[in-house]
């Protein structure tokens, strides 16, 4: 493994020489200069993992350094320097995406757990890319993604179907990806020079249905002020996507029977017949079948949408594409709303796979768009998302959770041992560096001689 390269920038020799002291001897390659205009100077030469950077320094402050560090080389992490009057200052870095701060006067295990976490966050960052990268080449029209079977299929299919002009017919449940797949069929298609029409057959009301389809005359109703043109013309040369066919009437059933077999049609209280060529791409989350026997839906309409059909899975059924889905809107939200986010916790992916989904892919996205925005960190944790049971909230509020048990008991072993931090970890089973990292987790501090935490 590549040893980490550690620069360290601070115009004081005795804090330098300290920290360079104490990183070396944990392992890293460390490099020290005493001021920022030295910082920038090395950066041009050689290359570093993490620096550790004064904020207060004579010439170019540390907040410049680390302007300069996140214009230029934003794959470096910076831990800011700071005395404890300077932590406003230190604060404003961290808006600033420096990675954290450390505080004077220094402890070596604290310096030690904080390296370690931003050595785990630059591996997660290259894991996270690698993720982009792997999903990317799954990626194949649009924004479809899926490496599960079933996707894959349908990745397939549409390359199989795109130099037809065939009528297909996609099934599946709300928020499945039907308009995304329509839409990949048309932009794969030979129609793709024309124009992709989406009707929504359920939200456009029963009686302005065959104006907004076939267009209609000036004065042909009370609204009807200019001739307009409807989306069938609108379509000629290209796609018309009838969403949710299922829910059309029986009267525009008929109607639309008519111009799927002869793509002629009339304006609304016109006379000329209007020709358009365009293919036909029908979804709905209804049962046709059962439609049909209940006598809501035109066999003959049917037969004549259902040439190609294919259905698209429930997220449910695909849930090993769920991490490619969540860090592929993670990417889209966190560029659309400007913010920090970088990564989904392991916590909070195990939530998102352990959840069943009933809304699909486009309760994925809402979710993972609402976390991005109260997420108050780097990463979005269970607390961010909104898919948490009401009673499991109850239940949390009610009962110790096992975050409450570790902590009570770690409590207990540092309170039998003076708070020897050796001792304690030893007794627990874990190293120091963890044991500083639960300490600060849980916010526990050792108790001074008046019971105050110190």
């Amino acid at each position: 493994m590549e040893q980490t390269k550690i620069l360290i920038v601070d115009d004081e020799l005795v804090i330098r020489e300290s920290l360079a002291g104490w990183l070396e001897r944990d392992g890293y390659h460390v490099s020290t200069v005493p001021s920022g205009e030295k910082a920038i100077e090395i950066l041009k030469i050689q290359s570093f993992n993490i620096i550790l950077l004064d904020i207060q320094m004579d010439g170019i402050s540390g907040m410049d350094v680390l302007k300069h560090v996140k214009d230029n080389y934003p794959d470096i992490d910076v831990i800011m320097i700071t005395a404890f009057g300077s932590i406003p200052s230190a604060v404003q870095a961290m808006k600033s995406h420096a990675f954290d701060y450390l505080l004077k006067p220094f402890d070596p295990d604290e310096l030690g757990v904080l390296i370690q976490k931003c050595i785990s966050h630059q591996a997660q960052k290259r894991e996270n890319q690698f993720f982009r990268e792997e999903y990317s080449q799954r990626t194949r029209f649009e924004s479809m993604i899926g490496q599960s079977r079933v996707m894959q299929e349908i990745f397939n299919l549409i390359e199989d179907i795109k130099d037809t002009d065939s009528t297909v017919l996609i099934t599946g449940e709300t928020g499945t990806g039907k308009g995304l797949a329509a839409k990949a069929i048309h932009t794969n298609s030979p129609a793709n020079k024309g124009p992709f029409v989406s009707v929504n057959c359920g939200a456009i009301p029963t009686h302005i249905m065959e104006s907004e389809l076939f267009g209609h005359q000036k004065g042909a109703f009370t609204d009807a002020k200019e001739t307009r043109k409807g989306r069938l013309e609108i379509a000629n040369g290209g796609t018309l996507f009838l969403d949710e066919i299922g829910e059309i009437s029986m009267r525009m059933q008929i109607d639309l029977l008519q111009v799927l077999e002869d793509k002629i049609f009339y304006k609304v209280g016109g006379t000329q017949p209007i020709t358009a060529n365009f293919r036909v791409i029908a979804a709905t989350n209804a049962n046709l079948e059962e439609a049909i026997k209940e006598k809501i839906f035109r066999v003959d309409l049917y037969y004549r949408l259902n040439v190609i059909t294919f259905a698209m899975p429930p997220l449910r059924e695909r849930k090993e594409d769920i991490p490619l889905l969540a860090d592929h809107f993670l990417v889209k939200f966190t560029q659309e709303v400007n913010r920090g986010v970088e990564r989904i916790s392991r916590d909070a992916l195990d939530e998102l796979m352990l959840y069943e989904w009933p809304g699909n892919v486009r309760e994925l996205s809402n979710a993972v768009e609402r976390a991005v925005v109260v997420c108050k960190t780097r990463t979005i944790t269970p607390m961010d998302l909104p898919i948490v049971n009401s009673l499991e909230k109850e239940l949390t509020q009610r009962y110790f959770s096992l975050n409450d048990v570790e902590k009570q008991h770690i409590s207990q072993i540092l309170e039998e041992t003076d708070w020897n931090i050796s001792k304690s970890s030893a007794i627990l089973g874990i190293d120091r560096s963890t044991l500083y990292n639960k300490l600060k987790r849980y916010d526990l501090k050792k108790p001074g001689p008046n019971g105050e935490p110190e």
